[in-house]
């Protein structure tokens, strides 16, 4: 907890390995896990999975398995980065080889309250530069501003075998989005605290957000894990074959933030989802960050017409290019005021 509020803001790490058992790290048993969470200072509190992958709502955010990736996102003052020694030598122990890694985050609302290493993005990357092996040599480190307070913080690393493969990091025909939201709309954002008096578990008071506030429609066909934090906040995990989704909300008046990422592939209907997402929220102002093979400047594109419609105005676009990771583009959006 910060000393003015809960940061909201995450960090993602995203690591990528090679190795020849198709089960990979979703071999990795429960305590192996909680290892790995206890250097960034979190716990499990709900969990689901199915043939592709296996998902995890943390204390403060997700935890995504593959059989060959793993996905960490935490808010708060965790220490995310510490997990990586952690887990590379579990990585090792499973026969796997680290091969590629991608860090983000936005700005932190509460950056003074942040622990090493995160008290700076170049901090940051210098943790990220000693803790990862020389293999990983294609490496770059990028901040991409913008007009409004938002900016957007990227790290990737890739060893030789990979960095030419374009996109290897986001998969064939597939994308990440991150949107972050703040300034949450005052009678939306109160959904999603809990009842006075309300004594149900986190698991059914979670699954009452969910279908009060209509995030069980931004994605219908996923399996919705979800949990609710008292006495307030939000965390929910979607698996919908071998893709997720999730979302965090922290609701407090002053310091309002919601965010939403998914994989999708690059033939669904993007705008329809962003759309969704922002009638559930109403957020004052907003970023979305999304990671593809190529085409950085026609997703700019169909972004900005998808919200124009609900409402948003572009404040600025950024494309830029990552070893291994293809175009990272960064745009910033403000509510349209009457």
């Amino acid at each position: 907890m910060a000393v003015s509020g809960f940061e909201g803001f995450e960090k993602r790490l995203e690591l990528h390995f090679y190795g020849d058992d198709p089960m990979g790290l979703r071999r990795l048993d429960f305590s192996g896990l909680q290892e790995v969470l206890d250097a960034v200072q979190c716990t499990v509190v709900s969990a689901v999975g199915n043939c592709f992958f296996d998902a995890y709502v943390l204390s403060e955010s997700s935890l995504f398995v593959y059989p060959k990736k793993m996905i960490i996102k935490t808010c708060g003052t965790t220490q995310l980065l510490k997990s990586i020694p952690c887990l590379l030598g579990h990585a090792d122990e499973l026969g796997l080889t680290v091969c590629g890694c991608k860090y983000t985050r936005g700005n932190f609302i509460f950056p003074e309250a942040q622990p090493f290493p995160h008290t700076s993005f170049s901090e940051e990357v210098m943790y990220l530069e000693e803790s990862l092996p020389n293999s990983l040599c294609y490496r770059k480190a990028c901040i991409m501003p913008s007009k409004t307070s938002h900016a957007w913080h990227v790290y990737t690393a890739s060893d030789d075998d990979h960095h030419q493969m374009v996109g290897h990091l986001v998969g064939p025909n597939t994308f990440t989005i991150e949107v972050c939201m703040t300034q949450l709309d005052a009678a939306l954002a109160r959904k999603f605290f809990r009842r006075h008096g309300d004594r149900s578990s986190g698991d059914a008071a979670g699954k009452e957000m969910t279908a009060a506030t209509g995030i069980g429609e931004i994605s219908p066909s996923a399996l919705v894990c979800d949990f609710a934090f008292d006495p307030c906040g939000y965390s929910m995990n979607g698996v919908d074959g071998p893709h997720y989704s999730t979302i965090h909300v922290t609701p407090e008046d002053g310091y309002s933030y919601a965010s939403f990422e998914c994989v999708a592939s690059a033939g669904g209907d993007l705008g329809e989802v962003l759309k969704k997402v922002v009638r559930v929220f109403r957020p004052g102002t907003m970023s979305v960050s999304i990671c593809t093979g190529d085409g950085g400047v026609e997703m700019c594109s169909r972004v900005a017409a998808a919200l124009r419609v609900v409402g948003y105005d572009a404040r600025s676009c950024r494309v830029e290019d990552f070893p291994a990771a293809g175009s990272v583009t960064f745009q910033t959006f403000s509510i349209r005021r009457k």
